[in-house]
């Protein structure tokens, strides 16, 4: 397996380039969902000084055409069952009256958001199955490079959550269930995290995120 590691940045001296990613696309037998070259797509779009704001999921959406490397994306042109990213867009609207239609969240990236998984791929039609892969020791250093100011964190789901002992206590931390239709009722729905994390940036003196395109 070869991964583009070109777009990395300031990303790239992280040692788990040089130290463990050699060893996970050995352990790769097969495709993978995203593609390999938008496997670091999130990091690429969001380099560390512009992060503001990181969103940690899960892993990948495993079906094919769905994934687009920023975690809860989807391409524009997928036009399948969102999922997740829907029950996003109904808190949205729910937490700040907005209305948001637009699946790809590259805009997202662009304001200073990091959608990161806690595991960067997935084989098709196999949720879960890359979580022991190595890509943990990845999320645990981005992480603590971005410990180095305030920021805020939205971890939502279990394996995002077990990453809060990596974070500073100067951070905002909003922890609940994933929006995946399996958990959203378990305390997703009603959490408010976009406008906590909008207040959070206010008060720290920075813009707030533009969460709808509505």
């Amino acid at each position: 397996m070869i991964f583009d590691l070109s777009g990395l940045g300031a990303w790239q001296d992280l040692p788990f380039f040089a130290d463990d990613l050699p060893g996970i696309a050995a352990r790769i037998d097969g495709s993978v969902l995203p593609p390999p070259a938008l496997t670091f797509a999130a990091l690429a779009r969001t380099q560390p000084a512009a992060t503001r704001v990181v969103i940690l999921g899960q892993d990948p959406y495993h079906t094919p055409g769905k994934a687009d490397g920023l975690a809860f994306s989807i391409p524009e042109k997928f036009g399948g069952r969102l999922d997740s990213l829907g029950n996003i867009f109904k808190e949205i609207q729910s937490d700040t009256g907005a209305t948001r239609t637009q699946t790809a969240l590259w805009d997202w990236a662009d304001q200073g958001v990091l959608l990161l998984n806690t595991a960067l791929t997935v084989p098709p039609g196999r949720p879960k199955a890359h979580a022991k892969l190595g890509w943990s020791r990845l999320v645990s250093q981005v992480l603590q490079r971005l410990n180095d100011h305030p920021r805020a964190f939205l971890l939502w789901g279990n394996p995002a959550q077990r990453y809060a002992k990596h974070l500073a206590p100067h951070h905002l931390i909003l922890s609940s269930a994933h929006p995946s239709p399996l958990s959203v009722h378990r305390g997703f729905f009603g959490s408010r995290p976009f406008s906590k994390v909008n207040q959070w940036l206010i008060d720290q003196s920075q813009e707030p995120i533009r969460w709808a395109d509505r």
